[in-house]
């Protein structure tokens, strides 16, 4: 008895690997994996374009159960996934802990970005809601697009680029908005006089501020007074100029990524660099 107790425990861990290994991308030979990553990639896809075409009266009344099928099934296999990769984090060495390590797991970006892809569809089941609401809800499901971050290498450069530059991105932003206050405090003190309709308070003036920080200009909303106009155009090259630094360190860690991600290869297969550096993707 207690053979065969731990002959199926075994199996039972080796089919557990095994889904391991197909839903968090196995090899790039693994065929299971593949086609698990091609179905995810489908339906989110199918799902995104649904939540875009429902938006048309016409299409949603003439085609809504089509709509509702797809969601069903799209709703279903991400509701599996979602569970498997529940079940399968303990192989990770941060989450082997049942359940403090899936707890854990589960309040992962991605999971978070998985769990809201599907809450929508149960929430009306759970707690009655009124139309307004439900329509929000409905528009969450814009969230599974987030899911193929994945899936696609451009997106985790991306990911990393942000977390290693985090710092210098925050420091760029506090810029922005320590003058965005300033300006807006500024041109309302200026422009509240000659137009109490339109610069009507500072978070009213705020509007103004972000349109001409970054040289939009809607035109909804502009000075009139000779010094309005002067803060104006001192404002708008001040936005040129700060609004440049984010840019520039998103580019430095690209650059840093794309260079780091080169010297690896190499380093792996210093015979066969040239031949990967046109299979790279960026």
């Amino acid at each position: 008895m207690m053979f065969r107790n731990n002959e199926g425990k075994l199996t039972l861990n080796k089919l557990k690997r095994r889904v391991f290994e197909i839903i968090t991308l196995a090899a790039p030979d693994d065929k299971s994996s593949k086609f698990f990553e091609t179905i995810i990639l489908s339906l989110i896809a199918l799902s995104i374009t649904a939540v875009i075409l429902e938006t048309v009266n016409s299409l949603h009344e003439k085609y809504a159960f089509y709509f509702n099928v797809l969601e069903i099934i799209t709703v279903s296999v991400f509701s599996v996934e979602y569970v498997l990769r529940l079940w399968t984090c303990t192989f990770l060495d941060k989450y082997k802990n049942p359940i403090t390590g899936r707890l854990r797991f589960a309040f992962t970006p991605m999971l978070i970005i998985d769990l809201m892809s599907i809450l929508p569809f149960f929430i009306p089941m759970i707690i009655s809601v009124d139309t307004r609401f439900l329509r929000a809800l409905r528009l969450l499901r814009l969230f599974r697009i987030l899911k193929t971050g994945r899936y696609f290498e451009s997106l985790q450069i991306m990911n990393r680029v942000i977390n290693n530059k985090k710092e210098e991105l925050l420091v760029s932003l506090s810029i922005i908005l320590i003058l965005l206050i300033m300006i807006s405090s500024c041109m309302y003190w200026v422009e509240n006089s000659a137009q109490p309709e339109v610069f009507s308070s500072i978070p009213a003036t705020m509007w103004w501020g972000i349109a001409t920080l970054t040289t939009v200009g809607y035109g909804d909303m502009y000075p009139i007074t000779p010094l309005g106009k002067l803060m104006g155009g001192v404002v708008t090259i001040l936005g040129l100029m700060l609004f440049a630094l984010p840019t520039g360190i998103f580019a430095s860690g690209f650059t840093e990524e794309i260079q780091y991600k080169k010297s690896k290869r190499k380093k792996e297969n210093p015979c066969s660099h040239h031949d990967k550096m046109h299979d790279q993707e960026f």
